[in-house]
């Protein structure tokens, strides 16, 4: 039974229809499949049947070690976008909900249909010359979210320093316990370094500027 109504499966088609290079979606699961696993799985060869430019690549995330490895997948259900190049950009658990969104920018992003970055902001991401990890947690019914995850995905594209991971809080509580993630979303940077809410570009850059000088 398909996953997408079939008006919702005509307006990906037309998100897809200005992307200019190929996009493929790396899916990270195993045979028994984990919870949301195969959901995640059929949506995403749902999503990939509505472009030509989009294609899927299973994986398993117990028997296939050298792309868990390469990729540097934790954890599952997991989401590889990838363009000409990998942007350190995934997608960890089912991108139900709001976060439908989330994905569907990233492909667009990766796949060349343009940023919406403006120009300053994106050349104060690209001065980034540390390593940076965002994780944004997220839930499927926070309309919020995927502001904070496109800008996370937004950073990474623009700089090879920086890797993004939108994360479905709720699959993951112990993740949440870790970073004590009461409220979405919230940016987690570099593991120490906490961003509340769906925050202005500026805020998040003066956020990892934080992060950066607190590791020195």
């Amino acid at each position: 039974m398909p996953m997408l109504p079939d008006d919702v499966k005509e307006q990906v088609k037309e998100a897809f229809a200005d992307i200019e290079t190929p996009v493929k979606l790396i899916n990270f699961t195993q045979t028994l499949e984990c919870m949301y696993c195969r959901e995640t799985r059929e949506l995403l060869q749902e999503i990939a049947a509505l472009s030509d430019k989009v294609s899927v690549e299973v994986h398993n995330f117990v028997t296939d070690p050298e792309p868990v490895k390469g990729y540097a997948i934790d954890k599952i259900p997991a989401t590889v976008i990838l363009g000409e190049e990998d942007s350190g950009i995934r997608f960890y658990g089912m991108t139900a909900g709001y976060e439908f969104t989330s994905l569907v920018y990233a492909i667009r992003l990766v796949g060349g249909a343009g940023s919406q970055l403006d120009e300053e902001t994106r050349q104060k991401v690209a001065a980034i010359d540390q390593p940076v990890h965002l994780q944004v947690f997220v839930t499927p019914t926070c309309p919020y979210c995927p502001q904070a995850v496109a800008l996370s995905y937004e950073m990474a594209y623009a700089n090879p320093h920086i890797r993004a991971d939108g994360i479905e809080s709720s699959e993951f509580p112990q993740l949440t316990i870790k970073y004590q993630v009461a409220g979405v979303p919230r940016t987690v940077i570099n593991e120490d370094t906490f961003l509340e809410g769906a925050a202005a570009p500026d805020m998040l850059l003066e956020k990892i500027g934080e992060a950066l000088d607190g590791a020195e």
